[in-house]
């Protein structure tokens, strides 16, 4: 018979750089111990924030698992600006082309709930046009 799972917690954490804090507190694990190992697991992704699903343990122990980087990061990293429209509809605050948008279609892949590159591209066209972001050619 398995552990018996206390909680599922999912965060957004920097990369590399989780300390702890009353966000991991109400995971119920040993924060110290989750810090050092999240650290070391994503060492090459300083900077960006990364989605993580902690299963706490009642017996104190964890297991994690890393998520790619959310969309609206990646877009903005592209389109090399600070954040998104306020108003989308109406004013357009940056452009990405069509293979950044296939790159960050690649590297979300196996977090979207796309078939195939096409549709995960469209996901991603999305994103960016509710963000005032204009996809070009």
């Amino acid at each position: 018979m398995g552990k018996k799972i206390a909680k599922v917690v999912k965060m957004e954490l920097p990369g590399g750089e989780a300390k702890p804090g009353p966000k991991l507190a109400s995971a119920g694990v040993v924060m110290p111990k989750f810090c050092t190992e999240f650290n070391a697991r994503t060492a090459d992704r300083k900077g960006e924030i990364v989605p993580v699903v902690i299963t706490a343990f009642e017996d104190k122990t964890f297991e994690f698992v890393c998520k790619t980087s959310p969309v609206t990061g990646l877009l903005l990293k592209a389109a090399k600006i600070q954040k998104g429209s306020a108003n989308s509809k109406t004013t357009t605050v940056g452009t990405v082309t069509k293979a950044q948008i296939k790159e960050i279609a690649e590297y979300k892949m196996p977090d979207l709930n796309a078939n195939d590159l096409e549709s995960a591209m469209r996901i991603i066209e999305g994103s960016a046009r509710n963000m005032g972001i204009k996809v070009v050619d």
